[in-house]
């Protein structure tokens, strides 16, 4: 049977053997394994994001919205230690982000007492010029909260978009030439750069997700 890394499937020390090798995402997979509770689809989209993000935004407090486990979170710091910590935002904590956490830490002892949850709603305000601001899946108009609060505190952004809905989410003219969900996050993109970012558009495997765009902006002068 295939192993399809966009299988919701659980990962469970039965999957240890799948990841024996010595790179930071098998290590991590055998963390997650050990947990045996986070869904593997997770443990990829968070991986192909992390990774892209890293390239091409550095350091910086990270702020991860609607992170759930905040695994996303995690793989950035251990990605990029220079990064203080991060925070998980998430109205909608799953209990075992606890476990998650734990068999990271027990793994990486350096990412004890970085990693902050907070079960509350993003507002935008808990972003700071500096921070890097992820989500990974921010389902509708959350992608859009997420971008206005990075560019209010004119911080990094990076973002997976899902569940496009045109009756919250903006597709602009562009409807007429393309799908509603590629319309908004070409909007998205565009008015990024419209106040003075810096953006790459790129994509994670669609074998994982078929919502696998992303979007990444660092700030620079601002626009008047």
């Amino acid at each position: 049977m295939t192993f399809s890394p966009g299988s919701k499937a659980r990962l469970t020390p039965r999957d240890l053997a799948r990841f024996p090798g010595d790179t930071l995402f098998d290590r991590a997979a055998r963390a997650v394994c050990a947990a045996g509770c986070l869904p593997r689809k997770e443990l990829y989209e968070a991986w192909e994001m992390a990774k892209r993000v890293r390239r091409v935004l550095r350091g910086g407090r990270v702020v991860d919205v609607a992170g759930g486990h905040g695994l996303l979170a995690h793989l950035l710091l251990l990605l990029d230690d220079s990064s203080p910590g991060a925070v998980v935002v998430d109205p909608s904590l799953p209990p075992s982000a606890t476990r998650i956490h734990t068999a990271l830490v027990e793994a990486w002892p350096r990412l004890a007492g970085r990693i902050e949850y907070r079960a509350t709603p993003f507002t935008g305000g808990e972003v700071h010029p500096g921070d890097l601001v992820v989500s990974c899946h921010a389902c509708g108009a959350l992608t859009d909260l997420v971008l206005h609060g990075a560019v209010s505190a004119r911080a990094r952004v990076a973002v997976l978009p899902c569940c496009h809905d045109t009756a919250t989410c903006e597709a602009g003219v562009l409807e007429g030439w393309m799908d509603a969900a590629l319309a908004i996050d070409a909007l998205r993109a565009t008015r990024l750069a419209e106040r003075g970012y810096r953006v790459w558009t790129q994509t994670i495997p669609e074998t994982i997700t078929p919502k696998n765009r992303l979007i990444l902006g660092e700030p620079g002068a601002p626009v008047g």
